[in-house]
């Protein structure tokens, strides 16, 4: 009996293992940053503020080159607690600047933010984002898909922004 008893209590471990749920897969690297088939982020540019505190900015040129339309409806930098998509533009006269949700995407298309239309505003830049260097940026689509890049870092009164589109 007590044999019965020691076996049964050597192999309960064994069962209780057998119907705990198995680990959870590891994540596949289509979920990867540059996971958006179609989908280029190129000439990123991170210009820092002018004074500490302040926003700065964020420009780059994403294009589709296939697939379904997406819309871009989100942008990440590292070194930045948050940011914003803005458009500025003129209206009676005025430079003006709005917060966009999303940017439209499609085959062939490409967008480029840039001073004065579509930009990044970026928050709360932390001071160890230097000119000269570089810090990555994301950018998200509707669907979820990320693509990342990594941005140059560029001093206020650089040609930051400008990216040979003047």
């Amino acid at each position: 009996m007590r044999l019965l008893l020691a076996a049964a209590l050597a192999v309960l471990p064994l069962a209780l293992a057998a119907c705990q749920p198995s680990a959870p897969e590891p994540a596949s690297s289509t979920a990867a940053p540059d996971a958006a088939p179609g989908i280029a982020l190129k000439d990123a540019v991170i210009q820092l503020p002018a004074v500490a505190g302040r926003p700065g900015a964020a420009y780059f040129t994403v294009s589709q080159s296939g697939g379904a339309a997406r819309k871009l409806v989100a942008v990440y930098v590292d070194g930045a607690k948050r940011s914003e998509m803005h458009e500025s533009g003129m209206k009676d006269g005025m430079m003006t600047m709005a917060e966009v949700k999303e940017v439209a995407l499609g085959d062939g298309k490409t967008v480029i933010f840039k001073p004065g239309g579509y930009h990044a505003m970026l928050f709360e830049v932390v001071p160890s984002l230097r000119a000269g260097e570089s810090a990555e940026i994301t950018i998200t689509l509707d669907n979820g898909d990320k693509v990342s890049a990594p941005a140059k870092i560029k001093a206020v009164g650089s040609d930051a922004g400008h990216m040979g589109h003047r």
